[in-house]
């Protein structure tokens, strides 16, 4: 296997450490001293840590745009399941975009504009995911009632890691569980969800609440 490049090692270091100690924490003395080469070395792959922010910042969008497009696909509990457990492994991969938030934005503001338009097409995804969800009868829901979901939904990923800190005895920045926070956001369809696809929630049900 081939090794990794400096560029890619500096990005893979920075992405722990943003995680690990928060955006506002890490300077690119921090990640240079990391990975134990030069700053000068690293300003020469990144000119400054925007550039860092910004190109990891990259990697998450494309994968929740690939989320995104997949959601189409999606037929049953199972799938929903699915959907939801790779979205939050996704952000829990990159948890410190949603997590450090208000920081991003007021440091990098158009990362902040970009963050907006990442939401949008997250709602987009979602309310079409609800509405074919209504379709194929695996919920029993108004096309109000699926449009309300579909806001609870990006509502609960996006807020997530925000709501892991406040909770007690939890550390704010140690890694969450995205199986949980899966099957709690998928109880939100729960009083919709008809009666020939309520045995895999039950089954989640059982898992997690044992």
């Amino acid at each position: 296997m081939a090794s990794l490049t400096t560029r890619e090692r500096i990005l893979q270091s920075s992405l722990a450490l943003f995680n690990a100690q928060g955006l506002a924490a890490v300077s690119t003395h921090r990640i240079a001293a990391e990975l134990g080469i030069s700053p000068g070395n690293l300003h020469y792959h990144f000119k400054a840590k925007q550039l860092i922010v910004e190109r990891l910042f990259r990697r998450f969008e494309e994968r929740l745009e690939e989320l995104n497009a997949s959601t189409d696909r999606v037929r049953a509990i199972d799938d929903l399941w699915l959907t939801l457990h790779l979205r939050f492994e996704a952000i829990d991969a990159y948890r410190f975009i949603y997590r450090d938030m208000a920081y991003l934005g007021s440091e990098y503001p158009a990362l902040g504009q970009r963050a907006q338009a990442l939401t949008a097409g997250n709602l987009l995804a979602a309310k079409a995911l609800c509405e074919t969800l209504r379709a194929t009868g695996v919920i029993e829901a108004t096309a109000e009632e699926a449009q309300i979901l579909a806001l609870q939904m990006v509502f609960t990923t996006t807020c997530w890691l925000s709501f892991e800190q406040l909770v007690p005895g939890r550390d704010a920045l140690q890694q969450a569980d995205p199986g949980l926070a899966a099957f709690y956001t998928l109880t939100l369809i729960s009083p919709y969800v008809s009666s020939e696809s309520r045995a895999y929630l039950d089954y989640l049900r059982g898992k997690y609440l044992r």
